[in-house]
């Protein structure tokens, strides 16, 4: 059966589904297990006849929503944000690995851009980076202390403005999404030229290591929840320029809903990159080894919980539906 006849036979009863999970509609209990059955089974033909399509996605969306609404008792609501995060959001985002490689791709040809265009043009760094904090850099190195900037705020209070400013680009790249994604990727490429530009200054005055070793202990994790960040804003832009099924309107929503739940799962590793960052960075004089386990510690971390764990949960969740659906 070719997918848009598949669609056309079913699509009705999936409205209804929606409809009684969103508490638009009402229906016996008995009526609603009957058509979850159904839905699981529709999800299981389309993996195997449409797999990795939007159909797909949708229904197994559906089936992680009816799950959650028929089977959730007290105990799991008390754990609802354990929830989120160990199952709700890895399930939601493995959906959304193709914005994510695209926000990474565009992140990282936009800091090759910014680096070429540093050594381009000795001008260029300052008109990025400012030339206030080029000076101040500047003054830090003839002191032999080239990353003083990370130590002249209390731990504290850089801790706190770090880790406020970090989620406010976070949400920039976010809300920029509206602009059908195009805004998203501009924050993208701000982003990625101005780091360009500030590794090829360390880099150009022979301090390359040193910089590296020092700001990726932060910016392992701070620059890569920006990427997830501007992930949710592209998923808020496709939402408007790829409706699919649904009304644009509807589309939007679900989008924003979307959006806003990957920007949720970015708060803790937030807070983490501005712990490390406030009471971290700073010891310059801690062993390079040290620094490395801390940079590998963190890289890891990111890849298994955006990349590998999304599609660990997916792939048990759908064998569980499968195993529900033989069952039945």
């Amino acid at each position: 059966m070719r997918e848009a006849a598949f669609i056309k036979n079913n699509k009705s009863r999936w409205v209804l589904f929606e409809a009684v999970l969103q508490n638009k509609e009402r229906i016996h209990p008995d009526k609603l297990a009957d058509l979850y059955i159904e839905i699981t089974d529709d999800l299981s033909y389309a993996n195997t006849f449409y797999p990795n399509s939007k159909t797909s996605f949708y229904l197994n969306s559906l089936a992680s929503q009816a799950h959650q609404k028929i089977y959730k008792t007290k105990k799991e609501s008390k754990n609802r944000l354990v929830s989120f995060f160990k199952t709700e959001f890895p399930l939601l985002f493995f959906n959304y690995q193709k914005e994510l490689l695209i926000t990474f791709i565009v992140f990282a040809f936009f800091i090759i851009v910014g680096a070429y265009s540093s050594a381009s043009d000795g001008n260029f760094i300052r008109l990025i980076l400012g030339d206030a904090y080029v000076n101040m850099t500047l003054e830090n190195i003839e002191n032999n202390d080239p990353m003083a900037v990370y130590k002249k705020a209390g731990e504290l209070d850089m801790f706190i403005g770090i880790t406020i400013n970090n989620i406010r680009v976070a949400l920039y790249a976010f809300v920029m999404g509206i602009l059908l994604s195009v805004g998203t990727l501009y924050v993208m490429m701000q982003n990625g030229i101005m780091l360009g530009s500030f590794l090829y200054f360390f880099y150009d005055k022979g301090l390359f290591w040193e910089s590296m070793r020092t700001i990726w202990i932060h910016g392992t994790i701070e620059i890569s929840v920006i990427i997830v960040a501007g992930a949710a804003g592209l998923v808020v832009g496709n939402s408007l320029l790829f409706p699919g099924t649904y009304t644009r309107l509807r589309s939007f929503i679900n989008g924003v809903k979307n959006g806003l739940k990957i920007m949720l799962s970015t708060i803790p590793f937030f807070i983490i990159a501005g712990f490390l960052e406030g009471f971290v960075t700073r010891h310059t004089e801690m062993p390079d080894s040290l620094a490395v386990l801390i940079i590998s510690l963190s890289l890891i971390a990111i890849i298994y919980y955006y990349v590998m764990y999304p599609r660990k949960v997916y792939m048990k969740h759908k064998i569980t539906n499968q195993i529900n659906t033989n069952g039945n």
